[in-house]
Parts: structure tokens; sequence; C-alpha cells
């Protein structure tokens, strides 16, 4: 029997209300079927308090900051319940140290006195705690006394303001939690160094949504109008992974093609204007709802991330999303891995050469190999993942609360 009627508490890294689906919030509402869960918004600090005033994302939890008898934000599923935390002091640019590691226990008890209000408001008593990914409050389980406690990592740290005390808080999160489930083989193999009851469980794709792309009655988003054809497309942030000098020699050897990015720009790693080329097209973001249209779109869906110390710990959520929508797929070969879970129907390359010719090859696509990949992607939804994290919470959770009785 799998996990049912249990309460969940996911701390999370991601706002629910975010512009790019989030392999957070995915997994919350999926549990949220069968399950009691509430969602702990990623706190806004003092600092993005007043940065963000005048922004909907503000206007939405202003009600609710303040107030711990109005802190849940209700969804469409009377199961799933949104906790919005007071704003916490901004402390990010302490050095680390005693005074910051200090400064952070009070941020934690901010949160914690939010989310103890809202177990007794609902008279929780065993439950299952999931820190999805937010390192930031690494011992804030600590405050809540879980009958399981969970870290869900989903990606390597690798921002340097996630690195600054991100790398000393993970590992401190990660030898505390009963269980880590994490999203890449190798952050599995470098956490089980920690923690022996670390597991892989790789993301997944909303087939649903992705197969809109397919609908004959769907027109192409209109951000593609204008652009020529065929499009080489590419969905998701423009931050650090991309492989932007492989990129600038995609576009000088095939100017005949339109390379379309579409996403928001990390102008850390790249500026608009330094990043450009006569057959590039940088739209900026859209909702994830105009997914199917954009894909729709595109001729060839790309993954051009490069290959680094990090690259094996990536599992990337759009893999799935372009297999999904039956758009042929080229990517470079990042993360060794992927190839046992997409069979062949994705190319990995090596450099720009291979990359080249392998767009070459996808534009001459066919319903069979259409299908293959509509195949692949069905054994990768999230309804499957979400079993295996149930199956895998279930038997942790069993065996904690009989040793808890």
């Amino acid at each position: 029997m799998s996990l049912e009627n249990q309460h969940i508490i996911i701390f999370s890294q991601m706002q629910f209300d975010g512009r790019l689906e989030s392999t957070n919030y995915t997994m919350a509402k999926l549990l949220a079927k069968d399950n009691f869960v509430y969602y702990v918004d990623r706190p806004f600090t003092w600092r993005d308090y007043i940065k963000f005033k005048n922004t909907p994302e503000f206007k939405t939890r202003k009600p609710h900051f303040f107030s711990s008898s109005n802190c849940i934000i209700e969804t469409e599923n009377p199961n799933l319940k949104i906790i919005i935390s007071p704003p916490v002091p901004s402390i990010n640019m302490l050095p680390e140290g005693k005074f910051y590691r200090m400064a952070l226990k009070f941020n934690e008890w901010i949160v914690g006195s939010r989310i103890r209000k809202v177990i007794k408001k609902f008279n929780i008593t065993n439950y299952i705690y999931i820190n999805s990914y937010n390192f930031t409050l690494p011992t804030l389980h600590r405050l809540l006394n879980p009958t399981l406690s969970v870290y869900h990592c989903v990606d390597p740290i690798i921002e340097p303001y996630q690195t600054k005390h991100g790398l000393i808080s993970e590992d401190i999160l990660v030898k505390q939690v009963d269980m880590v489930i994490c999203t890449s083989k190798e952050l599995r193999n470098k956490k089980a160094l920690l923690n022996p009851n670390s597991f892989f469980i790789p993301n997944a794709a909303n087939i649903s949504h992705s197969l809109k792309t397919l609908d004959p009655d769907l027109k192409e988003s209109k951000i593609l109008k204008g652009i020529r054809k065929p499009i080489i497309g590419y969905f998701g942030a423009i931050e650090r992974r991309i492989d932007y000098d492989m990129m600038q020699e995609l576009f000088a050897a095939n100017r005949d093609k339109s390379f379309v990015m579409i996403g928001p720009i990390d102008r850390y790693y790249i500026k608009e204007e330094e990043y450009k080329a006569p057959n590039l097209y940088l739209t900026g973001p859209v909702p994830y709802s105009e997914l199917p249209a954009v894909l729709k779109g595109f001729d060839v869906a790309i993954i051009p991330f490069k290959k680094d110390e990090v690259s094996s710990d990536i599992f990337p959520l759009k893999l799935f999303e372009y297999l999904g929508s039956g758009r042929p797929i080229v990517s470079t070969d990042f993360n060794p891995d992927l190839k046992d879970f997409t069979f062949e129907t994705v190319p990995y390359c090596k450099n720009a050469e291979e990359f080249s010719e392998a767009i070459k090859v996808a534009l001459n696509d066919n319903e069979t190999l259409q299908k293959r990949r509509l195949e692949v992607a069905a054994d990768n939804t999230w309804e499957h993942r979400i079993i295996e994290i149930k199956d895998l919470l279930k038997q942790y959770f069993d065996k904690n609360r009989q040793s808890f009785s």
C-alpha cells in the first residue's frame, strides 16, 4: 500500500507561483492527490520585501506575511495549502562564521514559529518533513520534530551566492536528516558519503502538458512569429549551464537556421548585448502554460549544456518535457547517465561539429521516430516518479513511526 492520508510539510527553495515549472512544486501537487501537503513558500527576505514591493508575487503574499491566523493560501486542491512565512533578515552578505550561524538560527526560529502554529492549528501529529533544496535553513527540521525528515536534492550547488554559505549548510542538512533523495546518480553518490540513506529518483515530465504540442488545432506561439524556419529552440533559464562558446560556433555554422532561446537571462553569466548573432533570437521568458505552443514552433529542441565538473550532477526536467512533445532533440553529452533513460532517441554530442550534424539529421524527422520518443516519455512521467517517491517515504516513515511508539 502506497503512502496516503499522511501529513507532509515541504519547505521549498522554489516559490509556488514561479514563472517556470519546478520539480519542487510539481512533487508537492502530486503528493497532495492522496496526502495532506503544506508547502512552505520560500521566505521573502527584508531585501525582497522592499525590492519586490510592487510585483504581483508580493501582492499575493502581503495579506499573509504578518498574520499567523491568515498565513495560508488555499489552492485548487483542498489537500494542498501554501504557508507564507514572515520576511526574514537578509543575512547572505555576512561572512561565514559564528555570527552568520547565529543569524541563521534566528531566521530558522522565525520560519519555524510560523510552521509550528500551522501544525497546532490543524492538530498535526505524525508527519513527514521534506526540505526541497532549501539548504539556507539546514536545521529547521530540528525545531519541528517530524516523524521523518528528508532532504530533496535537485541540483548541485554552484551559483556564487549559494556556495558562500550553502556548501557548509547543505552538508549539515544531509548529515542530520533521516533520508536524502537526489535527482541524479552522481548527486546520490556524493550525498551517500555523508548519509548512507541516500537514493536516486530522477526528474520527469508533465506529459499531459507536453502532449498538447501534438494537438493539430494548437497554434504556434506568437513569440515565434516572423522568425525564419527551421527553428532550433531552447526553452528554459539562460544561465551558467549553457555552453555559450559552442553556441557561437553553431550560429556561425548554421546560418540558414534560426536559434531561439526562450527564458529568463542571468546577466551574471551573459548579457544580451554581448551574446548575439544574426540568427539568434532571445525572446525573454514566457509562462509555463505556453510551453506546448512554443514547442509546436520548434523544428528541433536543444539542450546545449556545457560539460564541466558538475555537469554529471544535472538531470534536466526539460529533457522529458521535450520528449513528451514528440519533438526531435539534440543535446550535449554533459551527463552520461541520461542515455540510460532515453534509449537512443536523443543524440549526445561532444562538440559543435557533432551538434550541427545531429541537427541536420533531426530535421529529417519521421512519425516512427516521434512515436518512439513519446513511448520513452511515457515511461518517465511524474506519475511514475511520484510512486517511487511515495514508496520510499512510506518505507522510512513507517519504520520511524514504529520506533517513536
